[in-house]
């Protein structure tokens, strides 16, 4: 057995809070905290007990986040230790290899694999790693040690790790945001295969960690839809949808993006596939360009909407809530009498009764008539945590046929 990873600290819960942890949840706020023990700094593994002293499990402690303790495991009899750590490790990459192709794939997906903060992409040879927690950035590089050896045990060499914390949430842990390799130095443009689509990842300055994984078999389900038809791409980022539309044979493909480099790279990604003849980008504000072109009274076989997300906050989800209204409505108009629809939002406080709300209210206000397809969310890769306010479960995609009143 190593050495204890767990602290002489403990937290003792205020009588009547703790609801959230007590129905699966993973974090506990500095509100619900009655008192303080034992000797700790911020970023170790605490004692979590209720009022009463009962035992609720241990967690990373950090007095600099609103968020006050990340709950890591809720057993007393495990001992929290460099083993335990990777037999969590261990446990994620056994469920990828039963799930999804593990070629490109996220391996590590925070709190939903008990791993609070860390998240590990994996693009072939490479890693991406994004950790937004003072506890788990601690012990992160162990944790890439061990995730590295696994993979080498099931004939996996991987060439190099990068690191991708750059995002501003860090503040909120009293850490700065950070990027940068871990280990040598090396390509970090990995050319990646995904549903018999090629693109280049940029690991350094792609957005996230360099490619969404998430819509990986999302984009998988336009393939029975696109044979022979003309479709419109919104939001296109670096083409995905576009790209499987074109591999699936669509007739001709139009790609939307208001990025410059985004068009840049996903013209790049329709030559390294042989798309070029079909599959086309241009920069345009979709949010105008919509409008615009059901003025000139253009018309889709298959409509995709796949914005990046409206609010990052509950606060603007009414502001949020108008855009995905507009879009929806827009796209929708532009879809001929039996066409298909697919739409989706990655936004967390859009929840999926609020989504659903808001396309109907867009098909009724053009006077369209919408039958599902199909309902689905993110990759199994990115697994879905059931548990009381839980944060795994964000994107939402539909299929939908889009119909005039018969």
């Amino acid at each position: 057995m190593s050495e204890s990873l767990v602290s002489n600290g403990k937290i003792v819960l205020k009588k009547g809070e703790g609801r959230t942890i007590k129905a699966g949840g993973a974090w506990i706020f500095d509100n619900e905290i009655d008192r303080y023990e034992g000797e700790y700094e911020n970023g170790d593994i605490i004692t979590v007990s209720d009022f009463d002293g009962f035992f609720m499990g241990y967690g990373f402690i950090n007095h600099n986040s609103k968020i006050r303790v990340r709950m890591l495991s809720r057993w007393r009899k495990e001992p929290i230790d460099r083993e335990f750590l990777r037999e969590r490790v261990k446990n994620a990459w056994d469920y990828r290899k039963t799930v999804v192709d593990t070629s490109s794939c996220r391996v590590i997906f925070g709190e939903a694999d008990w791993l609070p903060g860390l998240t590990v992409d994996k693009y072939e040879d490479v890693l991406v790693v994004e950790s937004l927690a003072l506890g788990i950035d601690r012990l992160k590089e162990m944790i890439l040690e061990d995730l590295v050896e696994i993979l080498k045990e099931d004939g996996i060499s991987i060439r190099g790790i990068y690191e991708r914390s750059d995002a501003p949430v860090r503040k909120k842990e009293g850490m700065e945001p950070h990027k940068g390799f871990i280990g040598p130095e090396f390509d970090t443009d990995v050319l990646i295969t995904e549903n018999g689509v090629k693109y280049m990842v940029d690991v350094v300055n792609g957005q996230k960690t360099g490619f969404f994984l998430d819509q990986k078999y999302n984009r998988l389900s336009i393939h029975k839809l696109c044979k022979g038809k003309k479709v419109l791409d919104c939001f296109t980022h670096m083409g995905t949808f576009a790209l499987n539309a074109g591999i699936a044979g669509a007739a001709s493909v139009e790609g939307l993006d208001i990025s410059e480099l985004a068009v840049q790279q996903a013209t790049a990604n329709a030559e390294r596939n042989g798309l070029s003849d079909t599959v086309h980008f241009r920069v345009a504000d979709v949010l105008d360009e919509l409008p615009k072109l059901n003025k000139a009274g253009e018309k889709y076989d298959v409509v995709i909407l796949d914005p990046p997300a409206f609010t990052k906050s509950r606060e603007a989800t009414k502001a949020a809530i108008r855009g995905y209204r507009e879009i929806n409505m827009q796209g929708i108009k532009l879809v001929k009498d039996g066409g298909y629809l697919a739409t989706c939002s990655c936004s967390h406080f859009m929840t999926p009764e609020l989504f659903t709300k808001t396309i109907a209210e867009a098909a009724n206000s053009v006077h369209r008539r919408l039958r599902q397809v199909e309902y689905r969310t993110q990759c199994s890769d990115h697994p879905i945590l059931w548990a009381k306010d839980e944060n795994s479960y964000y994107l939402k995609f539909y299929i939908f046929q889009v119909c005039d009143e018969k």
